[in-house]
C-alpha cells in the first residue's frame, strides 16, 4: 500500500516548495512558538472578543485554529463548495444508524421490484427499463446521488460565497489586514467550508429521512430505482399496515418515477434545467449576511453554521426566477399527479392502497425537517403544490383518453399541460385542438410559401388571392 508523503501532502514537499495555508499562516503569527497575547495591541485583543484576557484569547484563537485547519486539510477543490467537507459532516447525521441490508430483506425487495414491475406493465405504456430496485443503506444513496447534488447547489452557494467574502473582508479589524494577505482567496475559502458543513448538514438530514432516489421529484440517482432500507422501515412503524406492503407501495412508486425518467428523455433536463435557472438568480441578502458576521462569536466556532439559515436570501425574486419557479412547480405537480394517479391503479390489489395514498401525498406536501433545512439553504423548496390538481387531471385523462393517449401527453414539452390545464382538466382536449388547428393553419401557409404559391402575388397590380381584379370582380379568365 501507498504510504503517504511527509506532513500529509499530495506531493511531498517541504514547507520551502509548499507553503502554509493562509489561515495557518495567519494563526502561526499571533498564537506560534513563545506566542504572547499580551504582545497585541489591546484594540486587536478586543475586536477579537477576548477582553483583554490573556487566557481567554489564547483558547478562543486555539479553536478557532482548529476549526480553521480542518476545513483547509479537507478543501478537497477550490470551488463554492468544499465537498469532502460536506460528505464528512454528512456522514456525521446517518452514520450512528446504518445498517447494512440483511439477504432477506434485499430478497424481499427483489420480489417487491418483481411484481411491482408486473403491476405496473397494466397501468402504464412506459416500460421498465430493466433495472432492479437496489437496496441501498443511507450512505449508498449519498454517494448515488451526489453528483445531481453538485448540479443543483453550486450555483447558489457561488452566490453565498460572493456573499460571505464580501462580509467579512468588511468586518476584518484594521489591525489584521496587514496579516491577512490574500484575503479574498482565504474567504472564499471559508465560505465554501461554512457552505461545505451546512449543505452536509442538509443532506445528512435528508438521508435519515428520505425513502429513494426520486422522494424529493428530482431524478437524484438517474434512472435507476433503489430505496432505503431502514428509511422505509421507519416509514411503516406507527402506521398499522403490513410491513410487506408498505415496502411494496414504496417500490411502486419508485419504480414509477423511474419508467417516467427513463422514457421521457427530455423531463429530468427541463427539471433540473429550472432548478439551476433559479438558483443563478438568487440574491443574497446581504444586510442579514453582515449582521450575521458581526454577530458570530469567535469563541464557538460551529456559531458559523447558523449564518446560512433562513432570511439569507432576498425576498424579491427576477422575473427570470419567477418563469423557471412556476415551470419547476408546473413539472413537479405533473410528475407526482401522474405516479400517484399511476400507482393507484397499480396498486388496487392492496388492502390499504387507499390509506397508503393519502399518506404519501400529506407527505409531500408537508415534507419533513430535513427537507425544510435543504430549502432553507437554497432558497427553494421542492414541493409539488398542486399535486391534486394534477393527479385529477391524469384520472380524467385516463377516462377520456386510455392509457396510451394519457401517457402520449408526455410525448414533447410543447404538449404539456399547463397551470390553466390544471384548474379546467375537462377543457384540456378542446384548448389543445384549438392550438393544433391553428398550429395546422399557419404550417400549410408556410408549406405553401415554400412551394412558391404566394410568388404571383402582386400588391401593385392590384391582385389578390382570391383572383378577383381591383373592383372586386372575377377576372376574365380569357385576360
Amino acid at each position: 500500500m501507498a504510504q503517504n508523503p511527509p506532513n500529509n501532502r499530495p506531493n511531498g514537499d517541504d514547507d520551502e516548495n509548499n507553503p502554509q495555508d493562509p489561515f495557518s499562516a495567519m494563526f502561526g503569527q499571533l498564537f506560534g512558538g513563545g506566542f504572547d497575547p499580551n504582545d497585541l495591541p489591546p484594540q486587536l485583543r478586543d475586536a477579537l472578543g477576548a477582553q483583554g484576557d490573556p487566557a481567554a484569547m489564547q483558547k478562543m484563537m486555539q479553536q478557532a485554529q482548529a476549526m480553521m485547519s480542518a476545513m483547509m486539510s479537507n478543501n478537497a477543490s477550490s470551488g463554492p463548495v468544499n465537498w469532502k467537507l460536506a460528505s464528512d459532516t454528512a456522514l456525521q447525521a446517518y452514520a450512528s444508524d446504518d445498517p447494512a441490508v440483511s439477504e432477506a430483506r434485499n430478497n424481499a425487495i427483489r420480489d417487491a421490484s418483481n411484481l411491482s414491475d408486473l403491476w405496473l406493465n397494466n397501468a402504464t405504456v412506459f416500460e421498465s427499463n430493466g433495472h432492479m430496485t437496489e437496496a441501498w443503506t443511507r450512505k449508498r444513496w449519498y454517494d448515488k446521488t451526489l453528483a445531481t447534488w453538485k448540479q443543483v447547489t453550486e450555483p447558489v452557494a457561488e452566490s453565498v460565497a460572493k456573499a460571505i467574502t464580501s462580509a467579512m473582508k468588511d468586518q476584518i479589524p484594521e489591525e489584521m489586514k496587514g496579516m491577512l494577505g490574500n484575503s479574498d482567496s482565504m474567504f472564499r475559502t471559508l465560505g465554501a467550508s461554512m457552505f461545505g458543513m451546512q449543505l452536509g448538514t442538509a443532506l445528512g438530514g435528508l438521508a435519515t429521512d428520505v425513502l429513494g432516489g426520486t422522494d424529493i421529484g428530482l431524478p437524484l440517482a438517474g434512472t435507476t430505482p433503489g430505496i432505503i432500507v431502514t428509511n422505509v422501515s421507519k416509514f411503516g412503524d406507527g402506521l398499522e399496515i403490513p410491513e410487506q406492503e408498505v415496502l411494496l407501495y414504496v417500490v411502486l412508486r419508485e419504480n414509477a418515477h423511474a419508467r417516467l425518467f427513463a422514457r421521457v428523455p427530455w423531463l429530468s433536463s427541463k427539471l433540473i434545467g429550472a432548478v439551476e435557472s433559479y438558483a443563478r438568480g438568487i440574491h443574497i441578502d446581504m444586510s442579514a449576511v453582515e449582521e450575521a458576521v458581526r454577530d458570530i462569536d469567535p469563541s464557538n466556532p460551529e456559531a458559523l453554521q447558523s449564518m446560512l439559515g433562513e432570511g439569507m436570501f432576498a425576498q424579491q425574486r427576477t422575473p427570470a426566477q419567477e418563469k423557471a419557479l412556476e415551470s419547476l412547480e408546473l413539472t413537479l405537480a405533473l410528475i407526482e399527479g401522474w405516479v400517484d394517479h399511476v400507482v393507484s391503479l397499480a396498486a388496487q390489489n392492496l388492502p390499504f392502497a387507499g390509506h397508503l395514498r393519502e399518506t404519501m401525498r400529506r407527505r409531500r406536501a408537508s415534507g419533513g425537517p430535513a427537507e425544510s433545512a435543504f430549502a432553507s439553504l437554497v432558497g427553494l423548496e421542492l414541493r409539488p403544490r398542486k399535486l391534486r390538481e394534477a393527479a385529477a387531471l391524469w384520472e380524467h385523462l385516463h377516462e377520456e383518453r386510455g392509457t396510451d393517449g394519457r401517457d402520449a401527453v408526455w410525448d414533447h414539452p410543447d404538449l404539456m399541460p399547463t397551470v390553466e390545464d390544471l384548474t379546467d382538466p375537462k377543457g384540456f382536449t378542446h384548448r389543445r385542438e384549438l392550438a393544433a388547428t391553428e398550429f395546422d393553419d399557419f404550417d400549410a401557409a408556410l408549406g405553401k410559401l415554400l412551394d412558391g404559391g404566394f410568388e404571383n402575388l402582386d400588391p401593385e397590380a392590384g391582385e389578390d388571392p382570391e383572383g378577383k381584379d381591383e373592383s372586386g370582380n372575377p377576372e376574365d379568365p380569357k385576360n
